[in-house]
């Protein structure tokens, strides 16, 4: 089995970058919201494709055995998921939320925001919706995780990949921003300070991703149901955009706990130039 095969991430991000925001752009120059427009959401959902379509070109055109064995066994290897872990990760993320609305308290904001919401911050609530976060979770992971994550860590040790992947993909989303009637976009025209604080609160929630992802032995799966369960209780928990900016110090805590018990699993270099081997 060939294990030499060598991870090229500028040729995935720059292709991953390249075609999502060429649709999401498209989708912006509509000049209309995602909900009422069938054209803005299949652009929107094309750009959300296409960093997993960019990981399988990258895999099925790599002449790597070893590189396709392994993006199967992310799939069905489900010797992979360790439950407990995917069990404690979840309730981390649910603490996270809760430290954030308690603490937000001090600061004037309600009690209330441990309900839940009647709809989503964005247009084309209910099945619509939740058929969005699904798709959003399943089909980044396939895209980061599948290939993304990996070819930074092929060359790196896993706490430095994890602020470089956390700063491309707070990158990644910009575009969205300016998408009528989308999560960015709603918090952007309600406060350009919620906007910063989006891309800072994906950074350390980067490194929370990367633990659940190594820890369930690179299995797509596991990341797939922790991504979705985080993006359920950002919409579906009644938080206000002011606790979510308790929320972002909340989770750079959290991330430093998740390190700082984890130290072997971030700053061991024993994978390094040797992801695909057995």
């Amino acid at each position: 089995m060939n294990t030499t095969y060598k991870y090229l991430p500028i040729r995935f991000y720059v292709i991953a970058f390249v075609l999502t925001w060429a649709f999401w752009i498209a989708a912006i120059f509509t000049g209309r919201s995602f909900a009422d427009s069938g054209v803005s959401l299949s652009l929107m959902l094309a750009g959300l494709l296409m960093p997993s379509v960019t990981a399988l070109y990258m895999v099925f055109t790599s002449k790597s055995t070893a590189l396709k064995k392994d993006l199967r066994l992310k799939f069905v290897g489900l010797f992979r998921v360790k439950p407990l872990n995917i069990v404690i990760s979840v309730l981390t993320f649910a603490a996270v939320i809760a430290s954030s609305i308690l603490i937000s308290t001090l600061f004037g904001q309600s009690l209330d925001q441990f309900s839940f919401t009647d709809g989503f911050s964005f247009a084309g609530g209910g099945a619509l919706a939740l058929i969005a976060i699904v798709l959003a979770a399943a089909l980044e992971e396939l895209g980061w995780r599948g290939y993304a994550e990996d070819s930074i860590a092929f060359y790196c040790s896993w706490w430095k990949e994890s602020i470089i992947f956390g700063g491309v993909w707070a990158v990644w989303h910009l575009p969205l921003f300016f998408i009528p009637d989308t999560y960015h976009y709603n918090i952007f025209h309600e406060s350009p300070l919620y906007m910063i604080n989006f891309f800072i609160s994906v950074v350390p929630l980067g490194f929370i991703v990367t633990w659940v992802y190594v820890k369930n032995n690179r299995s797509l799966f596991a990341s797939i149901i922790f991504h979705f369960f985080v993006n359920f209780l950002q919409e579906k928990i009644a938080m206000t955009n002011t606790t979510k900016c308790v929320e972002t110090l909340v989770l750079f805590i959290a991330a430093g706990i998740v390190v700082a018990t984890n130290k072997d699993m971030f700053f061991e270099k024993r994978h390094i130039g040797r992801l695909l081997q057995e």
